[in-house]
């Protein structure tokens, strides 16, 4: 990669961390490890890192409760979950509280490593070259992919998640295509949908609430058996 990426990799269990740190610094990264919650505060507030590794359960406290005070506190840090097998209803939670990605375990490094590299890819905002979109104006919101931000005509600015604002984007990108719910989580997050994932419609009912309000038909429309689509007007603003 083009720099010493941060990666914070927060776990409990001994074996995991070591694995973890000595794979990931074998891939370039600049590898932080903590096995608590106290251990994983007390690294952010010594250096923000660019991505965090997140296990759900920890000693002192739950991975979920970090995603949740993260998504409030430092919304631009990404977050991967790490979760058992069988944790679906964590997983779900943590997608609703802002997390980017998650990995069921037992896992592969390589795997991981992969799913950082996707999600990293997604949220860093490099400078575009010229002849790109520099923002989108869809009903009263102005969309700014450079800058990652969604701001209403009025100048409140929307909060999203680094995940909600890449889903946003493939829809800004592909204005009134039917999109289906494997398509879009190949496009956001690289991978294939496994039986019973909802990841995509979590993001989505979030992103209706948040962009909608109270008409979640506004924006975006529903075709059963066929996925989702976006049914306004978009208007590109290219860069000079």
């Amino acid at each position: 990669m083009a720099h010493a990426t941060r990666i914070l990799v927060v776990d409990d269990d001994q074996e995991i961390r070591t694995l973890l740190g000595r794979y990931l610094s074998d891939q370039g990264f600049r590898v932080t490890l903590a096995e608590s919650r106290q251990e994983c505060e007390n690294a952010i507030a010594d250096a923000a890192p660019d991505l965090i590794v997140l296990d759900v359960m920890l000693p002192d406290g739950s991975g979920l409760d970090i995603c949740r005070d993260l998504s409030n506190r430092s919304p631009s840090i990404p977050v991967i979950l790490l979760t058992a097998l069988k944790e679906d209803v964590d997983r779900i939670i943590g997608l609703e509280l802002g997390a980017d990605d998650y990995l069921a375990k037992p896992f592969n490094p390589r795997e991981l490593s992969a799913r950082i590299k996707a999600v990293l890819r997604r949220t860093n905002a490099d400078i575009l070259p010229e002849g790109e979109v520099r923002a989108y104006r869809v009903a009263d919101l102005l969309v700014e992919p450079k800058l990652r931000q969604v701001v209403r005509n009025s100048g409140e600015a929307v909060d999203l998640t680094g995940a909600e604002f890449e889903l946003l984007c493939v829809f800004l990108e592909r204005p009134g295509r039917l999109l289906s719910r494997d398509q879009l989580l190949d496009l956001t997050q690289g991978r294939d949908r496994e039986p019973g994932d909802r990841s995509v419609d979590v993001l989505m009912s979030r992103l209706r609430r948040k962009l909608s309000g109270g008409d979640r038909d506004a924006m975006f429309r529903t075709v059963r058996n066929g996925g989702y689509q976006l049914v306004v007007q978009v208007v590109r603003e290219m860069v000079e």
